[in-house]
């Protein structure tokens, strides 16, 4: 081989390989970034609870992956105007038994969502597709399904009951808009560029 030629060739091939090796440093780092914006507090929850970066990421790509594959739907007027007045009477009834509004509260958001097309199976699953769809929501949630499951003996003030009764209006009411569909369908792109960045690793 030509001592020129020789001298390209070992010249490219290592140019070749550190390129190569940043791009893929930056895709990890871009899609890091993205899920990081998508999840909000939930990317570090799934961080703390998983223990390393790669896993935590898997387990919220997988999220999309899974919220992606479902036909939600939204709410028909009929199905609408049910849940409306069930929370109201929900909320009517706090003043006499704030628990037992706060756990129909947290069933009643377990209806809506399966109203929209959300499989609901059991509470981790739930979680897992509103992280999805209504991340900043996620925190919130949680605290309302744990004083939900509590048990009439075990102690929570009425001020804790009052605040997550009002979380939960608040994710019951985004359940509820036909916009929040409509900020479902827009996620797609978003979610398919995520599993780009996946792949492409």
């Amino acid at each position: 081989m030509d001592t020129n030629i020789l001298m390209i060739v070992l010249t490219v091939i290592p140019i070749l390989i550190i390129g190569g090796f940043l791009g893929i440093v930056f895709d990890r780092r871009q899609r890091t970034k993205k899920l990081q914006q998508k999840f909000g507090p939930e990317y570090d929850h799934a961080l703390q609870e998983l223990g390393n970066k790669q896993e935590a990421e898997k387990e919220l790509t997988a999220r999309i992956d899974h919220v992606k594959a479902l036909e939600i739907h939204p709410i028909s007027e009929e199905d609408a105007n049910l849940f409306t007045s069930k929370w109201q009477t929900i909320q009517a009834e706090f003043v006499d038994d704030p628990l037992n509004a706060v756990q129909e509260a947290d069933q009643l958001i377990g209806e809506v969502m399966t109203a929209k097309g959300y499989p609901v199976k059991d509470f981790e699953q739930q979680a897992a597709d509103i992280s999805v769809d209504y991340p900043a929501l996620l925190t919130d949630y949680r605290g309302l399904h744990l004083i939900a499951v509590m048990e009439r003996d075990e102690t929570v003030s009425t001020e804790e009951m009052r605040q997550a009764m009002i979380h939960g209006r608040n994710l019951f009411e985004k359940l509820m808009q036909q916009d929040a569909y409509d900020e479902h369908m827009d996620e797609h792109d978003e979610h398919e560029e995520i599993e780009e960045m996946e792949n492409s690793r």
